[in-house]
């Protein structure tokens, strides 16, 4: 690069890591590692889970997403110093425990929650309360890397049949219902875990969470979003569902099937979407960056400070994460 490139902009500094952060980001990283080592299966399984079902492909945006509002704070976190947060090694203890009691139960929630959780704890020890306070949003959206939603699709069956039942009667088509089999003129339907809607759902709260932190400043605001983000989902996959069974009376029920997985992968989903975002833009109250406490709002809360004066070193926090990490490592030998 050409010597004199850092001119082509004179008036803006370049951007550079603050001294003060230099070691805390280091150690860190090195925290983060050895706890990926420990819980390294739990990691494995989630990221299987995103990128092989489709319930969760959507979670492979999370780090991304994370990485994006955690930038958006920058300017913030340039005026702060990390202060590592000794309470912050009880969390990470306890999030390893969570952990190896979901591998001992073999309960994959329980495990992936507390590897998850203990990365999270980490954050908090070595950049402490102030700074995790500011990035609380990026640190508590984390939790969406875990795969859930798998125990919610009975009753999103249920409620679909009963849906796509209703609006078969009111179209004027005889049908039947048992549990979630319709049995119609055209063919027996059965709503089917593919076709409860979880996937819908969980992407729609995913989204709805971040839309209401990022866009949102009411709590009336918020609750009404989050609601729409749940009911409209469920709703939607109900009308598909109905639509389906109707579409079916005139093409089909395999015909009408095929179009259906077609249409709700790629445009029902899309046009539901689009149409709730759309209903909500009116009321968008923040810019983006803008989300969160504020810095002086968080120096003026008195037990911030206290807090604070519970400090260690960055190089003591490091190394207890990671004799942690290693303890709970030593257990799986056990």
């Amino acid at each position: 690069m050409p010597h004199d490139a850092a001119l082509i902009h004179p008036d803006r500094p370049a951007m550079r890591l603050p001294q003060a952060w230099h070691m805390p980001l280091a150690v860190l990283a090195a925290s983060i590692i050895a706890l990926g080592l420990t819980t390294g299966e739990s990691w494995r399984a989630m990221a299987h889970q995103w990128w092989n079902i489709d319930t969760y492909n959507h979670l492979l945006l999370i780090p991304a997403i994370i990485v994006w509002l955690v930038a958006l704070k920058k300017d913030t976190l340039a005026g702060l110093s990390p202060r590592p947060f000794w309470p912050g090694l009880l969390a990470v203890v306890a999030a390893l425990g969570v952990w190896r009691i979901g591998e001992v139960l073999g309960i994959n929630l329980v495990a992936q929650a507390g590897a998850v959780g203990a990365v999270q704890a980490a954050v908090v020890c070595v950049l402490g309360v102030r700074v995790s306070l500011v990035l609380a949003l990026p640190i508590a959206f984390a939790a969406f890397m875990v795969p859930f939603g798998d125990e919610i699709i009975p009753a999103l069956q249920a409620v679909t049949a009963e849906i796509a039942i209703a609006l078969t009667h009111a179209s004027g088509i005889p049908a039947q219902i048992d549990g979630i089999y319709i049995d119609t003129p055209a063919g027996l339907f059965v709503v089917a875990e593919a076709c409860s809607g979880v996937k819908f759902l969980i992407a729609m709260v995913t989204l709805g969470v971040l839309v209401c932190a990022t866009r949102f400043e009411r709590p009336g605001t918020r609750a009404a979003f989050m609601a729409a983000c749940v009911v409209v989902p469920i709703l939607a996959n109900g009308v598909r569902a109905w639509a389906t069974i109707y579409v079916a009376q005139y093409v089909g029920a395999e015909r009408a099937t095929g179009f259906d997985h077609i249409v709700y992968g790629w445009v029902f989903f899309a046009i539901v979407l689009g149409v709730l975002l759309g209903a909500a833009w009116r009321y968008v109250e923040r810019e983006p960056d803008t989300y969160g406490w504020r810095v002086d709002a968080i120096a003026r809360w008195p037990w911030v400070a206290k807090a604070e004066m519970l400090e260690l070193t960055p190089r003591v926090a490091g190394v207890a994460i990671i004799a942690a990490s290693g303890v709970a490592a030593a257990t799986l030998l056990l």
